[in-house]
């Protein structure tokens, strides 16, 4: 449960720092992200989501 949490607040860290860093551009990208169709995002977030999972899987081994 430990590792969860750290890896949840290493995304809030990483996603904070996008945001203060580049924000006309993480602004950009979340109008792409809006004007594409609701399976798009579907099919790329179960990509990434497999993607990290075997990436998990492949660190713990």
């Amino acid at each position: 449960m430990q590792d969860f949490l750290i890896a949840l607040a290493l995304v809030a860290v990483i996603e904070g720092a996008l945001y203060a860093l580049f924000p006309d551009a993480m602004r950009r990208s979340l109008a792409l992200v809006l004007s594409q169709p609701t399976e798009r995002i579907r099919m790329i977030g179960l990509i990434a989501a497999a993607f990290g999972v075997g990436m998990v899987w492949l660190l713990r081994s």
